[in-house]
């Protein structure tokens, strides 16, 4: 199974010729390539799967995302208690 986990633009630059950014995940700054989203721009949320942006994603998509995985998160805590 692949996970894609959603962050937010906040830096576009270009490296080795490549399309690159720094992306926000939750006070985390990561660099990330966004050549397969070149129409990406600042502010915008994407899709990460092994620092390669896949999909532009909305704000509303990229909240219902995150809180699902911590939903994960948080059922993986109980059943380790147990």
């Amino acid at each position: 199974m692949c996970l894609g986990v959603p962050g937010k633009i906040v830096q576009i630059y270009e490296a080795y010729g490549l399309s690159m950014g720094k992306v926000d995940f939750g006070g985390v700054l990561r660099e990330v390539c966004l050549t397969y989203v070149p129409e990406a721009k600042i502010g915008d949320y994407v899709l990460v799967h092994v620092g390669f942006a896949l999909n532009i994603i909305s704000e509303e998509e990229a909240n219902e995302t995150l809180a699902l995985l911590n939903e994960i998160a948080n059922l993986e805590e109980i059943s380790a208690e147990e």
